[in-house]
């Protein structure tokens, strides 16, 4: 059984982009930016825009993601009625694993509370 998210778990259309851009709370640190906009939705949903221009190397872009699909799965029960869109800054292709997780779980915990 596939542990991923799933479809309700994602921002699927440009619109549901849009609106995250365009009404969200936001919290920027050297590795990622991360809007929020409160929903009416039981469920967090994950929208990921994860530049080439910032992160040049696809499988950097891909670990990212990983990671930061991985911590929105784990934390997604704490995060209902958001939908987020997770950005990275050049930074974040010479972050390790470990400071990758805690600037993602920090920002959950900035924009939640």
């Amino acid at each position: 059984m596939s542990q991923g998210l799933s479809k309700k778990d994602k921002l699927n259309t440009a619109s549901e982009y849009s609106t995250v851009f365009s009404k969200a709370k936001r919290s920027t640190d050297r590795l990622f930016t991360v809007l929020a906009k409160q929903t009416t939705p039981p469920n967090a949903r994950l929208g990921l825009a994860i530049a080439k221009k910032s992160v040049k190397k696809a499988s950097q872009r891909n670990n990212i993601k990983r990671i930061v699909r991985e911590s929105f799965r784990r934390k997604k029960n704490k995060l209902f009625d958001y939908d987020f869109v997770v950005m990275c800054r050049k930074d974040a292709a010479l972050a390790t694993k470990q400071m990758l997780q805690q600037s993602i779980e920090a920002h959950w915990k900035k924009l939640t509370t």
